[in-house]
């Protein structure tokens, strides 16, 4: 008897494990992901990808007024969509503030964070997330009015500045203000730092050089437009800004890595969105690799290469088609010929004497 009490036992807690295990595999992650279910497979399953923005930044993030959303990381937002699923347009943007970024990656609010987001240590260390290659290098600087005759970041002694709280900017500002006196100012979002900074509340507004370019690109013409302004030539920060998704998933953080290289490969191959037609006939069997095009051997031996990264193998062209390569979106967005003005610098191609370089692709 007491055999059998034993054996009903043991086969109760069995069973008892088999249900516990039976039931974890139904349960849910944050985001509404599957446990055991990689990202990728939620996102093509779902057929849109959510994608965390900043919605106040010409030229990088901003809301239009008839609803639609464009810039540079917007763009990087519809490449991804193209790669993984066929459709730039399929994308769902979920505007955060910078205080609202990581704890939206965390939740499982958005898939991928592409909101000019500085790489930093204790932001990849702490934050349960994982930065990606560097779409823009930047730096941080100061804004002024034009006519307020400052040119040196020296001449501020006394002044109050204007900075976004939750930012890296904070702390850079305190490290370059170090033994000059000054007042800081926080603000949780650009609207209403810009409103303090007409009303006058602070003489300077600190934050990346390429967002004041984008606030002074847009600034109101009633407050003198962008000729009201002066960005100080000064850089004292590294700010390489760049898309970052949650940690844990090593399958989705190269497949998005690689669409962001893919559009750099794309350049230094001098495919366009306009012209990639013309390689389908190309014997250059590294841009027919990039592209997903055949490949023939010695034999007569057709394959197509797939580097394993779970996306069609011809994502890089849909990349490409959708969006166009590096140069193509930065001139679009940010280049010299747009309201901002900037030139390439440190985000030209490293054969061009800049920082953007693409691992082999083979």
């Amino acid at each position: 008897m007491r055999r059998l009490t034993l054996s009903i036992s043991v086969l109760a807690l069995v069973v008892a494990a088999c249900t516990q295990a039976a039931d974890q595999t139904t349960t849910t992650a944050a985001g509404g992901q599957p446990s055991g279910q990689g990202l990728l497979a939620t996102v093509q399953d779902r057929g849109t990808l959510l994608c965390g923005v900043n919605d106040a930044v010409p030229g990088f993030g901003f809301r239009n007024p008839d609803g639609t959303f464009s810039g540079f990381d917007i763009d990087y937002c519809k490449a991804v969509a193209a790669a993984v699923l066929g459709d730039a347009d399929a994308v769902e943007y979920v505007p955060l503030t910078a205080q609202q970024r990581f704890t939206a990656l965390q939740s499982g609010e958005i898939d991928v964070l592409i909101r000019n987001t500085t790489w930093t240590a204790s932001r990849d260390g702490g934050e349960g997330a994982t930065f990606l290659h560097t779409t823009f290098y930047d730096g941080q600087g100061m804004m002024v009015r034009a006519d307020s005759g400052i040119t040196t970041i020296e001449e501020l002694e006394g002044s109050a500045i204007c900075v976004l709280s939750g930012t890296t900017t904070e702390l850079n500002l305190a490290t370059r203000m170090a033994g000059i006196d000054y007042t800081p100012l926080t603000f949780e979002d650009n609207e209403t730092l810009q409103s303090a900074f007409v009303a006058g509340q602070c003489e300077g507004w600190t934050s990346d050089k390429s967002q004041l370019a984008g606030v002074r690109s847009n600034f109101p013409e009633a407050e003198g437009g962008p000729e009201s302004l002066v960005i100080l030539e000064e850089t004292f920060s590294k700010e390489p800004l760049g898309p970052v998704v949650r940690d844990g998933d090593s399958q989705w953080a190269q497949v998005v890595d690689w669409v962001v290289l893919a559009t750099i490969q794309a350049e230094e191959f001098g495919i366009t969105s306009q012209n990639i037609d013309t390689f389908a006939d190309t014997d250059d069997n590294a841009i027919r690799r990039f592209l997903g095009l055949e490949i023939t051997d010695d034999e007569g031996n057709t394959t197509v290469f797939d580097p394993g990264l779970g996306l069609p193998t011809d994502f890089a062209s849909r990349v490409i088609r959708a969006v166009g390569n590096y140069a193509e979106i930065y001139d679009r967005n940010v280049g010299p010929n747009t309201p901002l003005g900037l030139e390439r610098g440190l985000n030209a191609l490293w054969t061009d004497g800049g920082l953007l370089y693409a691992p082999p692709y083979r």
